[in-house]
């Protein structure tokens, strides 16, 4: 497995990856998330430019999953990991986060943060094995707030969410 920043002319690859890995939400009940469209070319470009997208390759190079991450609050926050259903089960997800989580202690940065569904198996249940815990609504930072409130209005509700920390 390889780990390796995205490339400018990989970013459609990012959005191919998502809307695969998208579909197995249909399989449970959220058409609604299996249809949303991934982030634009710009949006996925801005993350290249901040240095903060990376891909895991395979043995071609092409990238067969990808995680994106913003500064939140003094903490790297994990806006997307999406791994393609070819490719997963086998740690791929895990190891970016790992990366993710390598990064972030090279800067000084004592968390990672993300926002997840609380009841999507491989969403909040997978990240606790991944050492996120669930934060209660007294711990949220002005910009988790203000992400939950995004979320909110673009309809992610109808599901329970959480946001979760993972100390470093």
């Amino acid at each position: 497995m390889h780990i390796r920043a995205v490339r400018l002319d990989e970013l459609h690859l990012l959005q191919d990856i998502e809307r695969a890995a998208g579909q197995c939400f249909r399989d449970i009940g959220m058409p609604e998330i299996a249809e949303d469209e991934p982030l634009p070319l710009g949006e996925l470009a801005r993350y290249h430019d901040a240095g903060l997208a990376w891909v895991v390759t395979d043995d071609a190079d092409v990238p067969v999953a990808y995680l994106i991450a913003d500064r939140v609050d003094g903490n790297l926050h994990v806006e997307q990991v999406s791994v393609h259903p070819e490719s997963a089960r086998r740690g791929v997800g895990r190891s970016l986060l790992e990366h993710l989580a390598d990064h972030a202690r090279s800067e000084g940065v004592p968390a990672l943060t993300l926002t997840t569904f609380a009841q999507v198996p491989w969403n909040a249940p997978y990240y606790a094995r991944c050492g996120f815990q669930v934060m209660d609504g007294t711990g949220l930072t002005p910009g988790l707030r203000k992400i939950r409130e995004h979320e909110a209005a673009h309809g992610l509700d109808r599901w329970p969410r959480v946001c979760m920390r993972r100390a470093l």
